[in-house]
């Protein structure tokens, strides 16, 4: 195989007259192989094949399977040729299958693959985008399990985004979510774009939950799911996600916490997103330029009341943590399973028992600050439980000899007499002769 230059040298000497040897000798090649490439025989670039073209046969058979079920597994084809008579590798039969374009392209599977997209026009202030993120193996001091989730919010004209750490992915928690991320990202814009999560539309139908509606309502906005299967609707939020996950997630540090990680994460948005360059008409902006020129209305002044539940064991202090801080409840309560409540935009949260019973209130402390709240009571009532359980007794030593008391004598005597036992208690064995004299009687013959 010769190169594209020297097939046009080639070419372009015999024009000139050149001969096919003086050709050869020159570019340093066979005579056959130059003879071959000016008559058309062989393209360049191209590897001529060392063997016949073993697949060809069973090319249209194949286009005819794929063509009948784009999704046929390639193994399962591969079964149907190897019966027809194919011999060759699985390796080389799939090789064949891409290098032939044979599999052809799904448009309900692939809607955004193989095809044109249009381009989707933002105006300033016009959506917001939204999406989870699953975020894998968090810290294991967290007591969030293999994965954290992350709310990512982006404003679809400037690109500025904010995300929001959380441990579920509930509808409280993405009420939360939204009312912080908006108030990061400046204000409300006039709508929210979804994909199809079922805590905000139904994912079949794509009609808002009534219990969206209200939050919907409360910020003044209006929702707009993606359509089925269209989840290129919301790009802007998606390379969002992605950068999220590769330049924040991946070097976060083993030894913080969840609202230092919050604060590490709104540092790089700052300090990092927003420094971004975007092509504009009258040239090049940044995205904390172009965000600061939306239109962005303010948003309300308190969020849209929903109520946090999350499940806490309470510690052998009787102390529940939550949120970087911990709670006092009654001693009687220590290691066991409560509920910890809390209403977004409230200043207080209580502590409940699985059963739904409240068991304790305190003030809301300001999340990572790292402070203890206890009531007076609990702290009375667990002063004086640990006092009742505390013992002045020395414990035993080790090595001390113990030897069984009046009592385990006693017991000792009434097991030998229900037994029958001859036995008595050391220091008062009797020994009966008559036993030795019948075991001698039955020994008066030597042994040789």
């Amino acid at each position: 195989m010769i190169t594209r230059e020297e097939d046009i040298d080639a070419h372009a000497l015999h024009r000139q007259g050149w001969t096919i040897s003086a050709i050869a000798r020159h570019l340093g090649r066979d005579r056959k192989t130059i003879r071959a490439y000016l008559r058309g025989d062989r393209q360049a670039g191209v590897r001529a094949r060392p063997v016949a073209d073993l697949f060809g046969p069973f090319a249209v058979y194949c286009a005819a399977r794929l063509a009948e079920d784009p999704h046929l597994w390639a193994t399962t084809l591969f079964d149907e040729v190897s019966a027809l008579g194919y011999g060759r590798s699985y390796p080389t039969f799939t090789r064949q299958l891409r290098a032939r374009g044979l599999r052809p392209h799904c448009e309900p599977c692939h809607p955004a693959k193989g095809r044109a997209v249009a381009v989707i026009d933002h105006p300033p202030g016009d959506e917001t985008q939204w999406d989870w993120v699953e975020l894998p193996g968090p810290p294991a001091h967290w007591g969030w399990g293999s994965k954290a989730c992350l709310l990512v919010g982006a404003l679809a004209h400037s690109g500025r985004w904010r995300g929001w750490l959380s441990a579920s992915m509930d509808q409280p928690h993405l009420v939360e979510g939204l009312d912080q991320v908006t108030r990061a990202l400046g204000g409300l814009t006039a709508a929210w774009r979804f994909d199809r999560m079922a805590t905000v539309v139904h994912p079949d139908s794509g009609r808002v939950t009534a219990s969206f509606a209200a939050v919907a309502k409360h910020y003044g906005v209006s929702v707009r799911p993606c359509p089925p299967r269209r989840g290129n609707r919301k790009g802007v939020v998606e390379k969002a996600n992605h950068v999220a996950a590769q330049r924040f997630w991946r070097t976060l540090p083993d030894d913080v916490t969840p609202e230092q990680a919050q604060r590490l994460l709104d540092t790089w948005c700052t300090r990092r997103g927003d420094v971004r360059l975007r092509a504009t008409a009258d040239g090049k902006a940044s995205v904390a330029t172009l965000a600061a020129r939306e239109p962005l209305r303010t948003a309300p002044s308190v969020p849209f009341p929903a109520t946090l539940s999350v499940t806490r064991t309470v510690s052998a202090q009787a102390l529940v943590c939550f949120r970087g801080n911990r709670y006092s409840v009654a001693p009687e309560f220590a290691r066991a399973a409560v509920l910890v409540r809390c209403r977004l935009g409230a200043s207080h949260l209580d502590i409940a028992t699985t059963a739904g019973t409240v068991i304790a209130r305190h003030a809301l402390a300001p999340a990572g600050a790292g402070v203890m709240v206890r009531d007076q009571g609990h702290v009375l009532a667990l002063e004086q439980a640990a006092m009742t359980a505390a013992s002045t007794a020395a414990p035993h030593r080790r090595k001390q000899r113990i030897p069984p008391g009046p009592a385990a004598l006693a017991a000792a005597g009434a097991l030998r007499a229900a037994t029958g036992s001859a036995a008595s208690p050391a220091g008062d064995a009797v020994i009966d002769l008559a036993r030795y004299a019948a075991a001698a009687r039955g020994r008066n013959t030597l042994t040789t």
